[in-house]
């Protein structure tokens, strides 16, 4: 999308009745960073269970299936949490963060990080082994850890920018 195509649609949102609530009602905006935070802590920590299991840094005992089964669906629960509590935002300071390159870097780090945690569940949904995961496991593991960080990094950023 082009620059001036992306300022005309954040000029279309900021004439919505959605926008004109969240700048008149003071009480949307930290409900919804509230809400949005602890969707991300909850992502977190799950994602850090998953993958500490993978790194064998955690819960060796159990096969990586058990801790999988156990946690991945917090993170499809506050992924739509995310999205619909991000997108609020979004709407009542659309150039703000649409414009913004530590947006558009947090946008990119989370396509890339579903599309890993995606892979590395279907992956571990059905191993019933306790051994460590292979060197390939590890390192996608730690580049999601990482990626969560970044994502985290670049969400607070975007209030700086």
């Amino acid at each position: 999308m082009a620059q001036s195509e992306l300022l005309a649609f954040c000029t279309a949102l900021e004439h919505t009745t959605l926008n004109e609530a969240i700048q008149n009602y003071f009480w949307i905006v930290p409900t919804l960073q509230s809400i949005h935070i602890l969707a991300i802590a909850t992502l977190l920590i799950t994602v850090l269970m998953i993958n500490l299991r993978a790194l064998g840094l955690h819960g060796q005992r159990e096969p990586i299936s058990t801790v999988v089964n156990r946690y991945s669906h917090l993170i499809w629960y506050a992924l739509p949490v995310l999205l619909i509590s991000g997108s609020i935002m979004i709407v009542g300071e659309p150039a703000r963060s649409l414009t913004n390159l530590a947006f558009q870097q947090k946008m990119l780090m989370l396509v890339v990080v579903i599309a890993i945690t995606v892979g590395l569940q279907r992956k571990w949904r059905d191993n019933t082994s306790d051994q460590p995961a292979d060197i390939t496991t590890r390192l996608l593991a730690v580049i999601s850890l990482a990626l969560w960080v970044g994502i985290v990094a670049a969400g607070r950023w975007i209030a700086y920018a």
